[in-house]
């Protein structure tokens, strides 16, 4: 009997957190559905009458094509029209969030016009990923309310004008820019931007990124001309270095923080980097507190200069170091040269 009434009160209390759930208020259930997928929140249409319209109140949209493709709808037809009834139905309110993850197989028609209906009034949140020629319509360049911006793989037309006066992170990635002249312009046109993150784009001429509000830069480029940063407030410059020292820091101030990768060794096993590479490397390294290094570039160090390596290390007092099990006898010399180190964290 004990038992018995111990596993009722069990089940009692799963009820009651069902329906502290399902009494919540229309537009906090809305809230909490937006942080969701569309897919799943289309899910929860399932649980009770309650919950069966509830999806349609969310003010956003969150769709990867492939997932709609092979669970909820049989053609590309299908999909369009379902995106369609969306935005006819949020004609009158406002959408916050926009995630499309399109892929490249399928010719979006509408993809132009969704964005226009969105960047219009006030979204917070666009993502967008789909790989074709037609350009994003400029109307993304002056929204209001944007706050997040993340692109992939999409084509960014030229433009002489960019107000983008609430956004904070933009990340960039597959980027296709008709000027180079694009991307100084985003940043530029930002000017309460503190995260940007530039992956696999290509610029042919030297980019200069200027902003009183940067504080975090992610930078891995396939072709690089070069990036002239002058951002005072940087805390962490992260990038990846394939043959040259593609940046250069001419702000009063530097960031505390460099998370630094050397890709030499991967593209040219045979090869090492050039003298002037790791001397340009270690400039900047004496002038951090926090690093974030690999072994690859470590043992570059080590070659170069074993005493003058000993010199360089010595301000750190954060090191995050990537050995690889045969570089792992570099480590006595690496926490000789580290006299004020106060954390270290080391991933094998």
């Amino acid at each position: 009997m004990v038992g018995r009434k111990k596993r009722t009160t069990i089940c009692d209390k799963e009820l009651q957190k069902e329906d502290l759930i399902s009494n919540l208020h229309e537009p906090l259930i809305s809230e909490i559905l937006l942080r969701l997928s569309t897919k799943d929140a289309v899910r929860t249409s399932l649980l009770s009458k309650r919950w069966r319209y509830l999806w349609q109140t969310v003010p956003g949209l969150d769709l990867a094509l492939y997932d709609f493709l092979n669970i909820n709808f049989s053609n590309i037809d299908a999909f369009f029209k379902f995106v369609e009834r969306f935005f006819d139905s949020h004609r009158e309110s406002w959408i916050r969030k926009l995630r499309l993850y399109l892929g490249y197989r399928h010719h979006i028609c509408g993809l132009k016009s969704w964005i226009d209906a969105v960047t219009r009034p006030k979204i917070q949140h666009l993502d967008v990923n789909y790989y074709s020629s037609d350009e994003i319509p400029v109307s993304i360049y002056t929204c209001e309310t944007l706050v997040h911006l993340r692109l992939e793989w999409v084509s960014l037309p030229n433009t002489e004008f960019v107000s983008l006066p609430c956004l904070k992170i933009m990340h960039l990635k597959r980027i296709r820019f008709t000027s180079d002249t694009t991307l100084e312009k985003l940043i530029s046109g930002s000017p309460v931007l503190e995260d940007l993150k530039l992956f696999g784009c290509s610029n042919h001429n030297a980019i200069q990124l200027r902003s009183h509000t940067l504080k975090k830069i992610d930078m891995d480029m396939d072709h690089s001309s070069g990036f002239v940063i002058d951002a005072p407030l940087l805390q962490c410059l992260k990038t990846k270095i394939a043959s040259t020292k593609d940046f250069q820091i001419i702000s009063s101030g530097f960031p505390a923080k460099l998370d630094i990768d050397l890709q030499w060794r991967r593209r040219r096993p045979l090869e090492r980097p050039p003298k002037k590479v790791i001397r340009d490397i270690l400039a900047d390294i004496r002038r951090v507190s926090d690093l974030v290094i690999t072994s690859d570039i470590l043992k570059e160090f080590f070659l170069y200069s074993k005493s003058r390596t000993v010199r360089q290390f010595r301000n750190l007092s954060r090191l995050h170091a990537r050995f690889a099990i045969c570089d792992i006898e570099m480590l006595p010399a690496l926490l000789e040269s580290c006299t004020k180190l106060e954390s270290l964290i080391m991933v094998i």
